[in-house]
């Protein structure tokens, strides 16, 4: 089309842009009134998230760690921005339905991801409406500044046949709207990349032609002043209302309420954490994980923003007295206090995903009592805020440890990324089988009636944490000073207790740790042991015992289907 030969590929794709940050950022604006679900760049990564098959979680997880949903959230944005967005400006430069036909499919996308979330209610389609009908008016403005003075806001077509110009005629000095000798100038221009035109006046001297195209039939002259002036502009304007909306969602966010928050003192304090119980080495984990620094894998996307006002816990199924509890309730049982290490199932051999924590909550099994256990029942299938499920085996839960539902987390309300309100806490279970953040519903049930989120993805039902060790100093390709050398790091074998650590050497005779102190069987333990480093690359291996007796195998297996095995082994040079 003449059209596409007049305006550039940049201004084109420049068109399609602008409106798409425009669609977002009135998206984003709406959703701060609406819930921070709602915006639909976040719904449609959480349906990527529920749609990935678990292979590909488990990579992204491995690769990306803590950042993989920033990581996916980016990638949704560059794709709607720079792929789908400068389609829809190419399009609406053929004709503008056709962009406005593209913007209203990228809106049913999001509408899609929207409005099939747990809970969802036709208000939250707000967002995504807004946003496409802002976008829209967005997108043709703009085509009416590509055309010079903001002309119809039709499209721009393909300029009617050309007349030929008689023999000898002048060639117009004017632009296409003076009549036939514009036309003629067009004609005989070489229509290049920028859509400048240029014929030979009656004297034979080469004459630039502005670049002409037509307009719902007028012809038209692209203004490259006036098309980068309106961009400029609509980027700042969409800028300034993303930013407006994220702070008036920070705003109306649950923060206030948990801020709000007065918690009651334990009526079961945490033994004291024994003076040993941190080496203080430097690089060494911590003993107590600090809360920002904790580790964080759920499946939650747009984190849930649960007000404790709103909040209840409902307990049903298999029960003889179906149970339903507020926050203000929760608080005013009997709370109990536990040190309690969590690992998730996607941790490799020596990885991060692991940290220990003071909780404070309602033991689980004071509430299922309440609820009165029917025979049979095996399976805990409790719900998220957001509508993940997992389950939890009934028979760990019922043994005596100190399986909560935690309010709190290091002595502060519990953060808003870790659960807050009420999150559970299960020593000894990888949290995809027991950790259920903003958690608001039990289902009393059995693990051959019910599944729960990871099962059916190929994860095993049942979650123990296996014995595992991790080697934090030093770190994998550091470069020693020979001499004696300092090796640390922490193990695991939650609800059992780990009675040794052993590290060798290149191969050579296993060596056993010092132990430092712990408060119970449910923590990591640290280790350390000194070695006499010579010069030369050392590969250096770590294995644990729990309290059972059983010692770490060797063998390498992956975090799927029930968590990795194998020895954390790390290679240093000394020089």
């Amino acid at each position: 089309m003449q059209s596409e030969s007049v305006v550039p590929a940049w201004a084109r794709a420049l068109l399609g842009l602008v409106a798409g940050c425009a669609a977002l950022a009135t998206a984003q604006l709406v959703s701060a009134f609406v819930g921070p679900e709602t915006f639909p760049v976040l719904a449609v990564g959480d349906a990527t998230v529920d749609l990935t098959p678990a292979p590909v979680k488990d990579f992204a997880i491995r690769t990306f760690g803590e950042s993989d949903k920033a990581v996916l959230v980016g990638g949704v944005l560059v794709v709607v921005l720079f792929g789908i967005a400068p389609l829809i400006g190419m399009l609406a430069l053929r004709r503008l339905t056709y962009g406005f036909a593209g913007l209203a499919a990228f809106g049913v996308v999001g509408l899609l991801a929207v409005l099939t979330r747990p809970e969802a209610g036709l208000l939250d389609a707000l967002p995504t409406l807004a946003g496409v009908g802002v976008g829209a008016w967005v997108l043709a403005w703009l085509v009416g500044r590509v055309a010079g003075d903001g002309g119809p806001a039709q499209g721009i077509g393909a300029r009617p046949p050309l007349r030929p110009v008689e023999a000898g005629a002048p060639a117009s000095s004017s632009t296409g709207a003076q009549g036939s000798g514009a036309r003629s100038t067009e004609e005989g221009a070489s229509a290049s990349g920028t859509g400048s035109g240029a014929a030979r006046d009656g004297g034979g001297d080469v004459v630039e032609r502005p670049a002409v195209m037509w307009v719902a039939g007028q012809p038209r002259v692209f203004d490259r002043r006036r098309l980068l002036t309106g961009a400029a502009g609509g980027v700042a304007a969409a800028g300034a209302v993303y930013l407006l909306g994220q702070t008036l969602g920070g705003r109306q966010s649950v923060g206030v309420a948990r801020a709000g928050v007065a918690l009651p003192g334990p009526a079961t304090p945490a033994k004291p954490i024994p003076a040993g119980a941190d080496l203080r080495i430097g690089g060494l984990s911590p003993f107590v994980t600090p809360n920002k620094d904790f580790y964080r894998v759920d499946t939650a996307l747009i984190v849930p923003q649960v007000n404790p006002d709103d909040w209840t816990l409902r307990i049903h199924g298999m029960v003889d007295r179906p149970v339903e509890i507020t926050y203000a309730d929760l608080l005013r049982m009997p709370l109990t206090e536990a040190d309690v290490t969590l690992t998730c199932v996607s941790n490799e051999v020596g990885g991060p995903l692991a940290g220990n924590a003071r909780w404070l909550g309602v033991r689980m099994a004071d509430l299922l009592r309440r609820a009165g256990l029917q025979p049979g029942a095996d399976m805990l299938l409790s719900t998220s805020a957001d509508g993940f499920t997992c389950g939890t085996p009934v028979d760990v839960v019922m043994d005596g440890r100190d399986a909560l539902f935690a309010v709190a987390m290091n002595g502060e309300v519990l953060p808003v990324d870790h659960g807050f309100p009420v999150r559970q806490v299960v020593p000894g279970l990888y949290g995809y089988v027991s950790a259920t953040k903003w958690v608001v519903d039990i289902k009393v049930t059995r693990f051959d009636q019910d599944q729960a989120y990871w099962t059916p993805r190929g994860w095993s039902a049942k979650g123990p944490i296996k014995t595992q060790s991790r080697i934090d100093v030093p770190k994998v390709g550091d470069t020693l000073k020979p001499g004696r050398n300092t090796v640390a790091g922490v193990a695991w074998a939650q609800h059992k207790g780990v009675d040794a650590v052993e590290v060798r050497f290149d191969g050579g005779e296993w060596a056993q740790a010092k132990l430092a102190e712990v408060p119970g069987p449910d923590t990591w333990r640290q280790w350390s042991i000194d070695w006499d480093a010579k010069p030369g690359e050392h590969r250096i291996e770590v294995r644990a015992t729990d309290a059972s007796g059983y010692t770490q195998t060797d063998q390498l297996a992956p975090s799927a289907p029930d968590g990795a095995t194998g020895w954390h082994t790390i290679t240093v040079n000394v020089v």
